[in-house]
């Protein structure tokens, strides 16, 4: 028998699961990972992370579609993608990156209806025997850990410094 512990779970197994949009601030949006607030969209930890630093760039309208998004959406989605890359890059130094955008259920979306952009930080080697024989993945930091190391970059650009 294998035993992995994950002892965050409990409180998502044995919780009330919320109803409504995970990414909507007027919703059941778990404000605590937002790193980063703009006028048209944020950035956000991904609480189910590929790896450490897992982030989404998310618009704050509910929309579910890339047509729906307007001009000014979809430029601060890529301004707040290009911010992720840089704040990423300077506070873990991945070695390259996944980026990407799940469109329906089909394709792997999580949450189909509220678009979202994927930056999934990667280092050779980052995926183990776990990940291969056993479908399992390791995240070697916590979210609150990963949250602490990345808000201080971000917060440091909202202020202006380069």
């Amino acid at each position: 028998m294998k035993t992995i512990f994950a002892p965050w779970r409990m409180a998502y197994i044995k919780g009330e699961k919320p109803e409504g949009c995970v990414f909507c601030k007027d919703s059941v949006r778990c404000s605590e990972y937002v790193l980063y607030e703009g006028k048209t969209a944020f950035v956000i930890m991904n609480c189910y992370p590929y790896t450490s630093g897992h982030l989404m760039i998310v618009p704050t309208r509910h929309v579910g579609a890339l047509k729906e998004l307007t001009a000014e959406e979809r430029l601060e989605l890529m301004d707040l993608l290009v911010l992720a890359e840089g704040v990423l890059r300077e506070a873990i130094a991945p070695e390259g990156f996944n980026i990407g955008v799940n469109l329906g259920k089909a394709a792997g979306a999580g949450v189909d209806d509220h678009l979202h952009l994927h930056i999934v930080p990667r280092w050779c080697g980052d995926t183990n025997y776990m990940s291969v024989i056993d479908d399992v993945r390791i995240i070697p930091e916590d979210l609150a850990g990963t949250y602490e190391k990345l808000l201080p970059f971000f917060n440091r650009r909202r202020e202006g410094a380069e």
